[in-house]
Formats: C-alpha cells, structure tokens, sequence
C-alpha cells in the first residue's frame, strides 16, 4: 500500500529561509491590499496621498497579521493575541513611517523637480516613493517580527 504525503498548508515553518519564502507571499498580498486602496483613494477619491497610504497601511497591516499568525509565524513573545497584535502593529507603524517619509519625498518635496524628465507625470511620484518603501518596509517588517516578536522557543 502507498503512502500519499499529504501537504499541510497551516504547519508553520520554523526555519527562517521558510518563513521568509511565505512572508514574500503574505507581504505581497499585504502590499496588494495597501496599495489598491492607496491608488483608489488617491486617484477616484482624491484623498492627500499619505491620507490615503495611512488608510490603505491599516488594511494591508489587518491582512498581513491574519495571514501571517495563520501560516507564517510561530511562538510569540506575546502573552495573549491582543498583545501579539499590539506589538505586530507597532512594528508596522516603523514601515508605515518609511513608508510616509518616502511618499511625502516624491510626492511633495520631488514633485516639481523634473526627477524622471517627464517620464513620469508628477503627479504619480508618489508611486515611486511607493515602490521604494515597500521594499525597505518588507525587510524591516519581516525581520523585526522575526526576531523581535516571534522569537519565542516553545517551552
């Protein structure tokens, strides 16, 4: 008789490399959320766009901590799930200020300068600023709740 393996998708991976392979999946989904309601804001609404990546932060930030306690991390230093999103959110609110920082770079301070000699419409380098600070953002949240948060050895 054979023996079918078969994939269990809510084991948590222990090993770093793991971890980091799913949290590209769940920080994409992250940045998909965060960033569709950044543009549907900023573009149909016409909010401020650090108005709207604030708004858009909070939902990609709900999504990532679901998914991730779900499927990617284990072991939290925190005693109890509201504690764990305390502390999972004030990590978010460090990417969220790079995250500002660049947006308000390009948007405001880099708008009139001709960056991009008219590549890109000024009105969209806040999409630039965007793009920069996801990525910066990814690392810093991916290893600060790696190590500062999820750090725990099962007792």
């Amino acid at each position: 008789m054979s023996r079918t393996k078969h994939l269990n998708i809510s084991h948590k991976p222990q090993s770093t490399a793991a971890q980091f392979i799913r949290y590209v999946f769940v920080g994409g989904g992250a940045a998909f959320v965060q960033w569709g309601l950044l543009v549907l804001l900023k573009e149909a609404v016409g909010l401020d766009a650090n108005i709207a990546n604030a708004v858009g932060f909070i939902g990609g930030l709900v999504f990532n901590y679901i998914i991730s306690a779900l499927w990617v991390f284990d072991n939290s230093s925190a005693r109890n799930r509201a504690e764990d999103f305390i502390a999972f959110s004030l990590i978010g609110v460090v990417g969220l200020g790079i995250n500002q920082g660049m947006i308000w770079l390009f948007d405001k301070a880099l708008a009139d300068s001709k960056l991009f000699g008219g590549l890109i419409p000024a009105d969209k380098y806040y999409l630039v600023g965007q793009v920069l600070a996801t990525g910066i953002a990814f690392f810093w949240n991916f290893f600060a709740r790696k190590y500062l948060l999820y750090n725990k050895t099962e007792e």
